[in-house]
């Protein structure tokens, strides 16, 4: 079992008192035994704090002992490869065995910031989204110890992402199409499907990555895992409750309406969701696991039975009644301390 942490800003909460709800979480997942915690990239929203995933990273790690510590993902066509490959050779450096480099080639944000983002970076969408499979070889080859060649004029120059590195990160492709799938089987690299944010053809496109893999030296064989929004409470009522603001959040952005910071959850009661609008927040919660301790433990295990996986990947989506400290998210941390007690076990 792993993490994945969007970074949530609600109505309460600064940026920084966000930064600090999450690094109380991942200190909640590390004594829990998780595998990984994971941290998103998404620009120019009020209630998600995540934009920068090495950054994070780097908080994140620091702040845990044990647990992997990675992105879910970097969009890469937002950045130049070698930056992404400098940023993740620092990180490997500094806390070797405990870094994965998640990559995916959405943009995480709306057109104007999207454009803002990969003009800056010296191209335009189209080109970077193109070129996502070679900018994946090369951030792969320019973490790597031996480094790559570039020819310039009839010469060959070395270039490395970090002068002497003795390990790299785990690379994984993230998608929520079957197009990362078909990538991460010709390149053997491990694959997630974003199960949490998608819901439709997990099994395609899990299917297709199995079937169409390729062995590297490095993965052998298919590595895959599942991402599944959870909210867990001492009673099923409780987690319904909790998990109304994240669902209005949801809402608000499928249906573009306007977004803010994460509602509380009283005024998520009180705002209710919009009958035009029901059809759709029903639709989104049916593949969330919401529920009691026991009873959500037991739909994960079900949910890894049913796609044929070894890791699942759980997004806590629990939101904040009123009074909760701005710099804590106890509905969250209750949410992994409640699931990793269900299995009687550390889940690592």
């Amino acid at each position: 079992m792993s993490v994945l942490d969007l970074v949530p800003v609600r109505q309460d909460q600064t940026t920084g008192d966000a930064l600090a709800a999450t690094r109380s979480l991942a200190q909640v997942a590390d004594r829990h035994g998780y595998r990984r915690y994971w941290l998103a990239e998404h620009h120019n929203m009020p209630a998600v704090a995540a934009t920068n995933p090495p950054v994070l990273i780097a908080m994140v790690a620091a702040a845990t002992e044990r647990i992997r510590v990675g992105s879910g993902g970097v969009m890469l066509p937002n950045h130049a490869p070698l930056v992404v490959a400098e940023q993740f050779a620092l990180l490997e450096a500094a806390h070797p065995g405990r870094i994965d480099l998640g990559i995916g080639r959405a943009p995480g944000t709306d057109p104007v910031t999207s454009y803002a983002l990969r003009h800056g970076a010296g191209g335009v969408e189209a080109d970077a989204v193109a070129r996502f499979p070679q900018y994946v070889d090369d951030v792969i080859s320019l973490m790597s110890p031996d480094g790559v060649g570039i020819r310039v004029g009839g010469d060959v120059h070395p270039l490395h992402a970090t002068p002497h590195a003795v390990s790299a990160p785990d690379v994984w492709l993230l998608g929520s199409s079957d197009y990362s799938a078909r990538l991460a089987a010709e390149r053997g690299l491990p694959y997630v499907f974003a199960h949490h944010f998608s819901g439709r053809g997990t099994a395609a496109a899990l299917d297709l990555y199995r079937t169409g893999y390729t062995p590297s030296a490095a993965h052998p064989q298919p590595r895959t895992f599942l991402t599944v929004n959870v909210v867990v409470a001492p009673t099923h009522a409780e987690a319904e409750r909790l998990a109304l603001p994240n669902l209005a959040s949801m809402v608000a952005l499928r249906s573009g309406g306007p977004l803010a910071p994460q509602l509380l959850v009283e005024q998520a009661e009180a705002s209710g969701i919009a009958d035009a609008h029901r059809g759709l927040a029903d639709e989104m919660r049916q593949r969330w696991v919401v529920g009691t301790p026991d009873t959500v433990a037991a739909q994960i295990a079900a949910l890894a039975a049913e796609y044929d996986v070894d890791e699942v990947m759980v997004h806590p989506v629990a939101g904040a009644v009123t009074g909760t400290p701005a710099n804590r998210a106890p509905a969250r941390e209750a949410t992994l301390a409640w699931l990793a007690e269900a299995f009687g076990q550390q889940v690592a």
